[in-house]
């Protein structure tokens, strides 16, 4: 039996995973967290085998989660399910200690079948993401512009890029205004570029904003 803790922020994903799960007969959900927080609750206090994780959460989420459970539980797979496109966080999130990365569109025919695989020891990862991976550990491989940003600036990226100033990114990510005015001019150096038009432009271009009209929850 496959133990399971599904860690999603919406009421209705989780009941609604429990349900797709519990017609497997080798899976079993043993418990549920709604933010990041709970996740690194459940971490300590129970034993089982993978993590269904939601990489956006309030509180603590997204890379920094993966990377404060990975090294406290270096042996719990974490297989991350997320509404965001696999352009805007696989690779990071395998590289922070993830064995897997679906979409939500995607889980309904693959989730399954993902969970089997992660709690066997493989990694669950689209041809595409394994092919990044591959290229960012040669050597003397240059990749985009957006690959050479830490975490955080990645983070706060997508925020900018969003189309949230810099007063409301600091208050969501728990950040003073001259930290995150610090990343904005960070990010603005490593990639080369003078107005936020242009960061907005690239995201659109290259696929790391989210579709306004996707409509997920």
């Amino acid at each position: 039996m496959i133990r399971i803790v599904v860690a999603d922020d919406h009421p209705i994903v989780r009941e609604g995973l429990k349900q797709l799960l519990s017609a497997a007969g080798d899976l079993a959900v043993v418990g549920e967290a709604q933010n990041g927080q709970e996740v690194l609750d459940r971490v300590r206090a129970l034993a089982f085998d993978v993590l269904l994780l939601d990489m956006s959460m309030p509180g603590k989420s997204g890379i920094e989660l993966i990377k404060q459970v990975h090294a406290e539980k270096p042996k719990l797979r974490i297989l991350v399910l997320s509404m965001h496109e696999e352009q805007q966080y696989a690779v990071r999130a395998i590289k922070a200690g993830a064995a897997g990365y679906l979409t939500k569109e995607s889980a309904t025919a693959q989730l399954v079948s993902a969970i089997r695989k992660v709690a066997g020891g493989g990694a669950f990862i689209t041809d595409s993401v394994a092919q990044q991976l591959a290229l960012g550990a040669m050597p003397q491989t240059e990749g985009p512009p957006h690959s050479t940003l830490s975490d955080r600036e990645f983070q706060v990226f997508r925020e900018l890029v969003s189309g949230k100033a810099v007063s409301d990114i600091a208050e969501q990510l728990n950040l003073s205004v001259k930290t995150v005015s610090t990343h904005k001019a960070r990010i603005m150096q490593k990639m080369n570029m003078s107005t936020p038009a242009e960061l907005i432009r690239y995201a659109i271009q290259h696929r790391l904003v989210d579709d306004p009209d996707a409509g997920s929850p």
